[in-house]
């Protein structure tokens, strides 16, 4: 038996070092020298041989669902986060759908939200913040934004409050904590749940109570995604984190199948009362692994994605390092263009790990965004929209809007409209180089030099 392992180990060793060879040949050898022109992506992967390494020794195990990368990065990502519960699911779409299901709870008693009951957010941002409250057939509340923070108007917050409101679910935008002393404030007073959709800003802080905290890690739940732009990547991927261990129960149990057993995956009889409990009108003493107390999903993520996380988790410092500082070369070099576009701002008490650089074309200019972006585009500089812009304008909203009936709305939502019409940004990821940042700040000059 013990040659067996020793055998087994020295013929891993050798894969994960014709691993490591294979990154030298095939994908180190692609990051070549920029040259004015080339495409400049929003975002993408950076990598080296120790995602590889991970990857293949994941796969080595054959371990094919959640396994021993994922409960190591749970450990480490929690650690790192100051947090006391991490889950993993498989995108940041899933967890922003067990963050607000884990609310609807019959465990949580009076505060669950239930069907009808209304969550305050934002149609400024990504459909995934939005779409599990409406399909669940709680109401979203929709107040406007501000403009250059891209985040929630604040003083709406009241206006949008009523008898029926029992959470904040909104996002911080491209990585700009949105004012997390006021929200904070607003839902501890009317004692409602707050979400923070963390995934395009991993990383980013803010002084709370004159104290420096991870953004996600002030309300009762956060979320992070992994997929390729994102801050870190497992290439699909997600979290759920909270210092609430009830919530942390209930999120793992949507998680998996909806089960009442909280024994890790792979393993029995970890609360050694397997066989011995009570559960709703079934038989006592039936099989704790299958008894249900939610209706959930399979939403687990693979241990070879885990394993990519694990190498990228050692990264991310660095990466929220340089998404600040291309960030602030783009600011720094774009500050002359200020009579014509909106540039962005921080948050006050903030300390942005930025996801994009956010654009706002002014009023009364005598060109268009569409203009601006295909010159860009057709210089090899990817744009991008703030996601939905409005999504209440989009097709998913025809028959809700027609009806009249789903969702509420404060105010005229004006500066969401400017974002949709008028918003666009351009990428600050960590594979960008110098000379990268310098030819996008060029061109967005050069492009007034022909309207």
């Amino acid at each position: 038996m013990e040659n067996n392992d020793k055998i087994e180990k020295e013929m891993r060793q050798q894969v994960l070092e014709a691993a490591v060879r294979f990154y030298k040949y095939k994908h180190k050898k692609d990051a070549q020298e920029y040259t004015p022109g080339d495409r400049i992506s929003y975002g993408g992967r950076v990598f080296d041989e120790k995602e590889i390494v991970n990857l293949v020794d994941s796969a080595l195990d054959f371990w094919l669902t959640t396994g021993r990368y994922a409960e190591q990065f749970e450990r480490q990502f929690a650690d790192f986060l100051g947090v006391k519960h991490c889950s993993l699911t498989n995108s940041g779409s899933s967890a922003n759908l067990l963050a607000f299901m884990a609310l609807t709870s019959h465990k949580l008693g009076d505060r669950r939200i239930k069907k009808g009951d209304e969550v305050i957010t934002v149609a400024a941002g990504f459909p995934t913040t939005v779409t599990p409250i409406i399909q669940f057939g709680a109401v979203p509340v929709f107040v406007d934004v501000a403009i250059p923070s891209y985040n929630i108007e604040v003083n709406q917050l009241k206006e949008a409050l009523s008898t029926k409101t029992k959470a904040v679910m909104i996002a911080h935008t491209l990585g700009n904590p949105f004012d997390l002393t006021v929200v904070k404030s607003f839902c501890d007073e009317h004692g409602l749940w707050l979400v923070e959709d963390n995934c395009d800003a991993l990383g980013s802080k803010y002084c709370y109570d004159g104290e420096w905290k991870y953004t996600g890690t002030l309300g009762h739940l956060g979320t992070s995604s992994f997929y390729p732009p994102h801050h870190m990547t497992m290439g699909e991927g997600g979290a759920v984190y909270t210092n609430d261990t009830e919530l942390k129960r209930i999120v793992e149990s949507f998680r998996d199948w909806g089960r009442d057993c909280w024994c890790p995956s792979g393993k029995d009889d970890t609360c050694i009362h397997r066989f011995s409990q009570q559960f709703g009108e079934l038989p006592s003493g039936y099989d704790h692994k299958y008894v249900y107390s939610h209706f959930g999903y399979n939403l687990k993520v693979t241990d070879m994605q885990a394993a990519i996380g694990c190498a990228q988790l050692d990264k991310l410092p660095d990466f929220i390092d340089k998404r600040r500082e291309n960030w602030q070369i783009l600011r720094d070099g774009l500050s002359d263009l200020q009579d014509v576009l909106i540039l962005p701002e921080p948050t006050p008490d903030s300390l942005p790990s930025w996801f994009g650089f956010l654009i706002t074309i002014k009023e009364d200019v005598n060109f268009t965004r569409n203009q601006m972006i295909a010159y860009l585009e057709g210089r090899g500089i990817q744009t991008r929209m703030l996601f939905a812009g409005n999504l209440l304008r989009h097709p998913c909203f025809d028959e809700m809007r027609k009806s009249g009936q789903g969702y509420r709305v404060v105010g005229e939502l004006s500066n969401t409209d400017i974002i949709m019409n008028q918003t666009f940004w351009i990428g600050v990821y960590p594979g960008m180089s110098t000379k990268m940042l310098d030819y996008m700040i060029h061109e967005l000059h050069a492009f007034f030099d022909q309207v």
